[in-house]
């Protein structure tokens, strides 16, 4: 395992990262499989972003052994509310949502205290001066996080929050599909824009001016959805049409400016052993650019990622899982028995959806998700 240093924090990072989002769909036994495989291949950071408790405890678990051994990437602002996980604002969900983090990994300091999810210029000036930002700065003051984060998807958002001075790194989302995403909210001028001629990248300017900030700025970059929720290793589900391998999609986050580490969410040993093969690949298994090169400008807008940023929903759907179930229905000419099966047992189904936009205003991705839930009901019931 090769270790980089993330930008002005100086911490030694794994160039491959364990991102946690997956373990919430595994037992302890499960996650801990997975924590020890990713300590074998020394693979030292791992992201939290999520509030729910029980994956907490049991990355807790996992790492209570070594935790010396580990730099904790632990998410400000996650809370669980109603068997859902919400990002909030509000203080007292705020400081109980990090001190439960912290009881549930069984440690008294977060490595990389960073703020949870901000996608919003308006939310990002509305958070410097108030409470948020004075319990962070506490939070460091008294060494209970060793340095402060943010994590975002807006490169304009990370671009103010490089310039700010007391941002150390980023969790950001990159792949060659969201590189070409447009900058805003505004799709209509997405593509009126000349590209970096970074071929085959073809990277927003925007994204791409983020990227050269961060590293002459020295702030470290840790990547998110790198595998862009799972979607660029299905050829029937890229927006390239054909699947790209782990190894090629950590090789483009990791030729990235200021990229530190990719943090890739596993389900099995074996899927951190396809991610770890990434350190003896050869130059042809890591090239990307045949792939890329003649794909089509492309934005990743209105596909779901499953990342969850939509909770809570007023009703209980588990949105994420409904979309991704609805999405592995359509790959096949008849709806597998198992995506049926998996369905039945959700405790509120998408026909229960009642068109509040609530999740549509929080998605990062923009998906439309009432469409969505109403193509679902009529697919799956």
């Amino acid at each position: 395992m090769k270790y980089r240093r993330l930008g002005k924090t100086e911490l030694m990072v794994s160039e491959i990262g364990l991102g946690g989002e997956w373990l919430e769909r595994h037992n302890t036994e499960e996650c801990v499989a997975v924590i020890k495989r990713c300590e074998e291949a020394g693979i030292n950071i791992l992201d939290c972003w999520m509030s729910n408790p029980e994956v907490r405890s049991n990355i807790g678990i996992g790492i209570r052994e070594n935790r010396d051994k580990w730099y904790i990437q632990g998410q400000i602002g996650s809370y669980w509310e109603n068997g859902q996980h919400t990002r909030t604002r509000e203080m007292p969900k705020v400081i109980a949502g990090f001190e439960d983090l912290l009881a549930r990994m069984q440690t008294d300091y977060i490595d990389l205290g960073v703020i949870h999810y901000v996608d919003s210029m308006q939310e990002w000036q509305d958070l410097q001066n108030g409470p948020f930002m004075e319990y962070v700065f506490g939070l460091k003051e008294k060494g209970v996080i060793r340095h402060i984060g943010l994590s975002t998807h807006n490169p304009l958002v990370g671009q103010e929050a490089a310039r700010c001075g007391y941002i150390e790194m980023m969790l950001f989302s990159i792949n060659p599909a969201y590189d070409m995403r447009p900058a805003s909210e505004d799709l209509e001028d997405c593509f009126a824009e000349h590209y970096e001629p970074d071929l085959p990248g073809r990277i927003h300017p925007e994204r791409a001016k983020l990227y050269k900030m961060c590293e002459q700025l020295d702030v470290g970059l840790t990547v998110m959805k790198g595998y862009g929720g799972g979607r660029l290793l299905d050829a029937k589900r890229s927006p390239f049409g054909v699947a790209l391998t782990p190894v090629q999609l950590i090789h483009y986050a990791l030729t990235r400016p200021a990229v530190a580490s990719v943090l890739v969410g596993y389900d099995t040993p074996q899927h951190v052993d396809d991610a770890v093969a990434y350190e003896s690949a050869t130059d042809e298994e890591k090239n990307y650019a045949a792939v890329l090169a003649g794909a089509p400008l492309h934005a990743f807008d209105g596909q779901c990622t499953y990342c969850g940023h939509c909770q809570p929903c007023p009703v209980g759907i588990d949105i994420a899982m409904v979309n991704k179930l609805y999405d592995l229905a359509v790959l096949q000419e008849e709806v597998p028995a198992s995506v049926l099966d998996h369905y039945k047992v959700l405790g509120a189904k998408a026909s229960d959806c009642i068109g509040c936009g609530n999740c549509e205003a929080e998605c990062p991705f923009h998906v439309k998700v009432i469409e969505r839930m109403e193509e679902t009901a009529k697919l799956l019931g």
